[in-house]
């Protein structure tokens, strides 16, 4: 009850200390929010415009009731130390009583995790642009709503937040979101692979230097087409935050070849489809930062893709949040998996839903291995794990699949830098 209260009173205060810094300072806001590559595509923005504005994004995933506060007053998270909110609150209080030299643009990413999120949210945050990734049937934390559609109509309040000055940036090749922004008052810009993008992207490539190592794309938007690449990431599904990027430059007068130039030093976010290293020079695709139906489809699809020596090592933890949609999307995934991969290596108790498909699939028993926990899947592939391998690992945030490629990967040393959820209060989880 206690922390449930200071919870409560923190998340009021700070929000108070926001809007005041907001309206104090007016700096232009950039607000992303889907249910897919959210924080991709926020760093992709923050890097492509970083030389044209003085500017802050969120960190790490600050996208909720305390994130988003914590970020316009340039706080770090105290979790459940009451001194360093105290701390936080003061230096709130400094930004609205003393001039700083404030950012010109706030990119902002917004997640939600209950009804009411962004309503509330849209209530004190004026928008100049908002950008909306992808919505997918089944996304992630559908558990807490009646139905994907509220998730949808609840994430969708964003882009009808944003005044007939302001922009709506949209993934066109969404269709769910493209027949939505046909009722938008603000304008309009999209980007896609189908045609009636407004930004175009085709011909994707994978960059190969022996083995993986990137992306290329060349997009096209008013009659300028440019080649991008994204080096360290696979996934036909990341460059959408290229993409995104390249829609949020152009709209403030960028052009493609600048904005090209300016995402060649654009580091992909730990845990997101990033290529490393693996013992027995394999290769390890981490994208264990978290999952949903969407997303696991997309990397395993990435993995069919590759061309390579080894074998196509999918290792796969539980989606946690999907409700009634549980059974049925993990079945969905142990069929796919068995198609696409030559060896299928599981985590936790819904992923013996996934198991048992792709059993019915012949995968045969030496291609199949379940885990109760991860870092005893990752303690098996040390040892089965062979020269010129790849291997996906993605999961849901609570099942730590982060720590199967902390057993697996060259460089273990440097895991605070490559790996996602490494610092000391998820140390102690």
């Amino acid at each position: 009850m206690f922390r449930q209260t200071a919870r409560f009173l923190i998340t009021t205060i700070l929000r108070w200390e926001a809007r005041l810094v907001l309206k104090k300072y007016q700096p232009k806001i950039i607000a992303i929010t889907g249910s897919v590559g959210k924080t991709g595509t926020k760093d992709a923005i923050a890097t492509v415009l970083s030389g044209k504005f003085r500017l802050r994004a969120s960190q790490k995933s600050f996208n909720h009731e305390i994130g988003l506060p914590l970020t316009i007053l340039n706080c770090d998270n105290a979790w459940w130390n009451l001194v360093l909110w105290l701390k936080n609150i003061i230096e709130g209080l400094g930004l609205i009583l003393f001039r700083t030299n404030y950012p010109e643009l706030l990119v902002l990413e917004v997640g939600i995790q209950h009804p009411g999120d962004v309503a509330r949210l849209v209530s004190w945050l004026k928008l100049d642009v908002a950008v909306i990734t992808r919505l997918p049937e089944v996304p992630v934390h559908v558990e807490f709503f009646k139905s994907a559609e509220e998730v949808t109509r609840e994430k969708w309040l964003l882009a009808q937040a944003v005044s007939e000055s302001g922009l709506v940036i949209y993934n066109h090749d969404d269709e769910k979101i493209r027949d939505l922004a046909d009722g938008l008052k603000a304008r309009k810009l999209s980007y896609g692979f189908q045609t009636g993008s407004d930004l175009l992207a085709s011909d994707v490539q994978i960059i190969y230097e022996n083995q993986p190592v990137g992306l290329s794309v060349q997009i096209t938007y008013a009659g300028e087409s440019v080649k991008f690449e994204l080096h360290g990431v696979l996934g036909e599904h990341q460059l959408y935050a290229l993409l995104a990027a390249a829609a949020a430059a152009v709209a403030q007068g960028m052009s493609l070849a600048s904005a090209s130039e300016a995402l060649k030093t654009l580091t992909t976010p730990p845990g997101r489809m990033r290529l490393l290293a693996g013992i027995k020079e394999t290769l390890i695709i981490d994208d264990t930062y978290n999952a949903s139906p969407a997303a696991i489809e997309a990397a395993l699809q990435t993995l069919n893709s590759l061309q390579i020596t080894g074998r196509k090592i999918a290792v796969l933890g539980d989606m946690l949040e999907l409700g009634k949609y549980t059974i049925d999307e993990h079945r969905k995934v142990g069929i796919l998996a068995s198609r696409v991969s030559d060896v299928l290596v599981t985590v936790g108790l819904r992923m013996k839903f996934a198991v048992e498909e792709a059993m019915k699939k012949k995968m045969g028993k030496k291609n199949v291995y379940h885990f109760d926990d991860s870092r005893q899947a990752g303690e098996f592939l040390q040892n089965f794990i062979a020269p010129a391998d790849v291997i996906l690992v993605k999961g849901s945030q609570s099942l730590r699949m982060e720590r199967v490629v902390e057993e697996i990967m060259a460089q273990p040393e440097e895991k605070s830098k490559l790996l996602v959820r490494q610092d000391e209060n998820w140390s102690r989880r």
